[in-house]
Order: C-alpha cells, then structure tokens, then sequence
C-alpha cells in the first residue's frame, strides 16, 4: 500500500473523472490520496462521492496552484481536511476564467500556424471542468494536426512552444497565505521543475528557495516526485529535514501521455508519507478550533 499525494482529473488538465481516477486507484492498491487540479477543487465532492465505495482509501482534498517567481515558474500544492470555501474559492474562479482566455489566445495563435479549431468544441472537451492546454492538445488531435496529446505539448502548446500562452499567477508567498488562511497547509510541488535528477539543478539556489519559502510558511515539498532518481530525492529529504518540513510526494497523473507521463501511483510515495499529512492537517484543524 502506498499514497499518491498529486492527481489531476477532468475538472483541470488530466483526463479522467474524479470517479474513474478513485476506481483506478483503488486497483492500483493506493491507501491515500489527494486529487489537486489546477485552481480548482470542483472535482473533490464527486471523488469522495466515489470514495464511500471503497473504505480502504482516504482522499485527501487539494489544489495546485501557479506562481511566478523570479522570471520562472513555482507549484504549490495545498491540502485541506474540507473543501475551502469563500475568498479562496473566489480567487480560484478568478484564476479558472483567466485560463478560459488562455485558451483562446492559444487557438488564436495555432490558427496563425495553419491549425484551425472550433472552440466550441474545446469546451465540450472540458465539459465540466477548467479548461486547460489537455483540452486544446485533444482538440488538435481529433483534427488530425497531431498523432498523440504528448506531441501537441511537444510541438506547439508545451512552454516552449509556439502557440503558448502564459496565465495569471500569484506569488509563492501570496499562493502559501492564501492556502493557509483557508485552514490548509502548503507544500512545493516538483522542486527540480522539469528535470528529474540534480545535474542541471543549482543546489544552492533550490536550497534558499526552500528555506525563503519554508519561512512563508510552507509545510512540506515534494521529495517523492514522479520519476526523480534516488540522489535527488535523498537531496530533497535532507532540504525537508534542515527546514524542518514534510517530505511528501505523489506521480502528478494527468492520464497516459499526458503531464509528467508517471503511471498512477508509480512514485513508490510510502503510506506514512500520506499520514504525516493528514496529522499535519489535524493539527492545523484543531488550532482554528481553539481560536
């Protein structure tokens, strides 16, 4: 039995249902997870709808948020006993409509690249969910501009790419406050970004970034990401203990092909890790019920 702490449904960018995500996890022998699309947790009451099926796993509520930082770019995942409520959930719809005219501008570019695509047809592909680059990727495909999603990222709608649009984004410091106010805690989400081991990582500056953040009030990072080699989780885990922060980990499944393309569950992230985090949370619960 293992935890798989970072999950994207329909409801962002991944592919499956809350419902069909739980099923899946529930076969691949998960015990604890959490689902944490991108600005929204619209998708968490269908999957814990899913959950009261199968008692043998715990979802933990969550979202991702994006952060500018330094010319870059910074995931903070936040976890909650209950979904959050009231200011957070206006910023998060103010963040879901800012990707409505993303994925405008990004169809508008790709037309300019030859590529025409209806957009009424990239909402029915989200359906209820936030639209985001999944949708579009799908989009290109059914029009027979790409073979697969992963070659639509790869070509035209990746960061590098050039029909990419950025979107709004907060501050780390601005993401950790707001996910705190609302009774969560906040963890860094893939500290190596993109890569996957410590060769093209400046350790000094990743060092200063998690204690700076660990001072704003982060919790824990992401030590048991996806495919990170042993050496770079055995660096990370040592950022969490200096920092005294949680090290937490999940595969970010998006659906095949897809987002870091790890199979669910594969991040060999230990039960205990999904735990720890559901005691921090029990303790952060407890000090809003004493004040």
């Amino acid at each position: 039995m293992s935890s798989d702490l970072h999950l994207h449904t329909k409801f962002s960018d991944g592919l499956l249902s809350p419902t069909e995500l739980v099923e899946q996890a529930v076969n691949v022998g998960l015990a604890i997870i959490s689902i944490t699309d991108h600005d929204s947790t619209d998708g968490i009451i269908e999957a814990l709808t899913a959950t009261d099926l199968y008692p043998q796993i715990t979802l933990i509520p969550g979202v991702e948020l994006s952060t500018d930082f330094e010319g870059g770019e910074i995931h903070i995942l936040g976890y909650f006993n209950e979904i959050p409520e009231g200011i957070f959930q206006d910023k998060m719809a103010e963040f879901r409509q800012s990707r409505v005219g993303r994925a405008r501008d990004m169809i508008g570019k790709l037309a300019g690249l030859g590529m025409e695509l209806d957009w009424q047809r990239v909402q029915e592909l989200a359906a209820d969910g936030s639209i985001g680059r999944p949708h579009v990727a799908l989009a290109l495909q059914e029009q027979g501009y790409v073979e697969t999603v992963s070659e639509a990222f790869d070509k035209y709608i990746g960061i590098t790419g050039p029909a990419y649009v950025d979107r709004q984004k907060l501050a780390p410091d601005e993401a950790i406050t707001l996910i705190k106010n609302a009774g969560g805690v906040a963890v860094l989400a893939h500290p190596l970004n993109k890569e996957i081991d410590l060769r093209n990582i400046d350790t000094g500056h990743l060092a200063k970034l998690v204690t700076d953040l660990a001072q704003a009030g982060l919790t824990g990072i992401e030590t048991y990401y996806g495919s990170y080699t042993p050496a770079a989780r055995k660096h990370l885990a040592g950022l969490a203990e200096e920092n005294q922060l949680l090290s937490l980990g999940g595969s970010d499944f998006h659906g095949p092909g897809i987002g870091a393309d790890v199979p669910l569950g594969a991040s060999d992230t230990s039960v205990e890790c999904g735990k720890d985090l559901l005691r921090a949370l029990d303790e952060l619960w407890n000090m809003f019920e004493d004040e």
